[in-house]
């Protein structure tokens, strides 16, 4: 009696300790994790945080502190892609039904020569859905740009990054990178290299974020295996690099050279 008792707490004990299942408080909208690769998993409470889960953008750049700060969110975490140089985006934003931003309104990415030949995939990058229905209940997607949401399904929110992680890795569809003759022969975001990284996922309709700080490097080969292994059906990259950033009450981070945090043009955020 004695050893099967061991044996079932043993594998209680096992179970909790590799089996990820959100859990959340009656009132918690979010639930932080530490995976034993070193990397935050956020499980956001989308049923607690309905309506108040949406992209934010600023005028210029901001750094994701100063917008945690400014607008009294109770979360926010770098998303989209942007020049530094002109403060323009590169990556499309849509809040409440309107495209407030736009990377066809760049013409410093518009009229890079060298881009224009593989525009469209640029264009056409991978994005983080927030759906409705005719009743008002959400939905979350991760789909490429041009794709159209599902019947009866309109998009309230959308941000763009990229690439899309799964169900599929999309280097080159969404020009990431560049392959000529079966060689790579260039690279965007340091896809092929280990940096700081930032990822949105979807499982059973509910939103996990995922934030690799400098501590602990990846590959975007191996931001998707993680997510792959936290069970998500689809995951997208948000920027990455010096762009990672992340606040809540318990958590900030940065990850610029220097503990210096890197100004940012559009986020996610818990209102």
């Amino acid at each position: 009696m004695f050893k099967f008792s061991f044996k079932i707490l043993l594998l209680t004990i096992v179970l909790f300790l590799f089996v990820q299942v959100p859990v959340f408080a009656k009132n918690s909208l979010y639930r932080i994790v530490q995976d034993p690769a070193g990397v935050y998993v956020v499980e956001i409470n989308t049923h607690k945080a309905k309506n108040r889960l949406m992209p934010y953008v600023v005028d210029g750049l901001q750094t994701n502190s100063e917008v945690y700060k400014n607008t009294g969110a109770k979360l926010v975490v770098n998303a989209g892609f942007f020049d530094p140089k002109n403060q323009k985006t590169v990556s499309y934003v849509t809040i409440d039904g309107k495209l407030v931003l736009s990377p066809e309104d760049n013409e410093n990415l518009m009229e890079n020569k060298a881009l224009k030949p593989f525009m469209d995939k640029i264009l056409n990058r991978s994005e983080f859905r927030i759906l409705q229905d005719s009743t008002g209940k959400l939905y979350y997607d991760i789909a490429l740009h041009n794709e159209k949401p599902a019947d009866g399904l309109v998009i309230k929110h959308a941000i763009q990054a990229g690439p899309m992680l799964l169900p599929n890795l999309n280097l080159e569809q969404e020009f990431f990178v560049l392959v000529r003759d079966g060689k790579i022969i260039s690279e965007s975001a340091s896809s092929l290299h280990k940096f700081a990284r930032t990822a949105v996922g979807i499982r059973d309709n509910s939103v996990y974020l995922f934030i690799v700080t400098n501590e602990n490097p990846m590959t975007l080969e191996e931001l998707a295996d993680l997510t792959r292994k936290w069970g998500m059906e689809k995951a997208m990259a948000f920027d990455g690099g010096g762009s990672t950033s992340f606040d809540v009450q318990e958590i900030h981070i940065i990850s610029e050279k220097d503990n210096q945090a890197r100004k940012l043009k559009s986020f996610l955020i818990i209102k």
